[in-house]
């Protein structure tokens, strides 16, 4: 199991710079990735993005390459051959203007300056395999945490899914006593109404039987039962549960509330309410898994 939030970062040196990527994610119900390459370096964003793909399949992905200059690229690259041309112009310009010329620190500052060659951004050949390199090492980090995140979450989800458990038991044990306190409430108000008739009498038994029908909760506890095992048997496998995931607990959403609506029992009540907030802090946590 792994979580959907994670962060990986390497860094690697390329020429004079130093290249970075980092790659982060949150939570998406489907894969967005968005990729950030300098500028001359935005036909390798296919390729950035095929080998994030292996590693990821949900979530809200960004990978940032950044090219930074190292103390080797801040040095000043010098074009001696045109400094020394350019003096060389100077001075026999003076010359031929009967100019005294002296070629002072200053004016040779100022002319090295003009002359400064441009430090030469790396080309996509050169930059592409560092890149690549950087990138699969940024994500063994980025997996290596959303992996030990995810264990993390699979033994909160794992405890809930026995605190579920227990209230299915709770409602199971209580659900063979609902008709015997049903009937017993119908002939004392029965009693209370003057219309008092024997426990054994018909229509007594018909409408008890009636009742019976309509708060028998034995298929719905047969299914939640079924769906929360199948539930904390996906929660121990390995790749992609998210979506699965959040089918099953759709369908014990949908059963927890047919019990609730069915019940007709103060205790059954209550336990299905601690079922519905335990069941929604399940919800939370798996819209952090993969």
């Amino acid at each position: 199991m792994n979580s959907m939030t994670g962060y990986g970062r390497a860094n690697a040196p390329l020429g004079s710079y130093t290249l970075t990527v980092q790659v982060s994610s949150v939570n998406r119900k489907t894969l967005d990735l968005m990729v950030a390459l300098p500028h001359d370096w935005e036909s390798l964003e296919p390729g950035v993005a095929a080998e994030v793909r292996q590693a990821v399949v949900r979530g809200k992905v960004h990978v940032d390459v950044e090219l930074t200059g190292g103390a080797a690229a801040a040095e000043a690259t010098w074009n001696e051959e045109g400094v020394t041309q350019t003096l060389t112009r100077l001075r026999a310009l003076a010359a031929k203007q009967g100019v005294s010329f002296d070629a002072t620190a200053e004016l040779l500052w100022q002319i090295a300056s003009a002359e400064r060659q441009p430090r030469q951004f790396p080309t996509v050949a050169a930059g592409q395999p560092v890149v690549m390199a950087a990138l699969k090492e940024a994500l063994q980090g980025f997996v290596a945490m959303r992996s030990t995140e995810g264990a993390a979450l699979q033994a909160d989800l794992l405890a809930r899914v026995t605190a579920l458990k227990r209230q299915v038991e709770t409602i199971a044990a209580r659900a063979p006593l609902v008709p015997g306190l049903y009937r017993d409430l119908l002939l004392k108000r029965l009693r209370e109404a003057g219309l008092a008739l024997d426990p054994g009498d018909e229509r007594v038994l018909k409408e008890i039987a009636l009742f019976v029908d309509r708060c028998d909760l034995s298929e719905e506890l047969t299914r939640l039962r079924s769906h929360l095992e199948q539930f904390g048997q996906l929660l121990r496998t390995e790749g992609e549960i998210g979506r699965k995931a959040e089918f099953i607990l759709q369908e014990i959403s949908r059963e927890s509330h047919t019990i609730g609506s069915k019940a007709n029992d103060l205790a059954i009540a209550k336990a299905v309410i601690e079922f519905k907030n335990e069941l929604e802090r399940v919800r939370e946590q798996i819209a952090n898994i993969e």
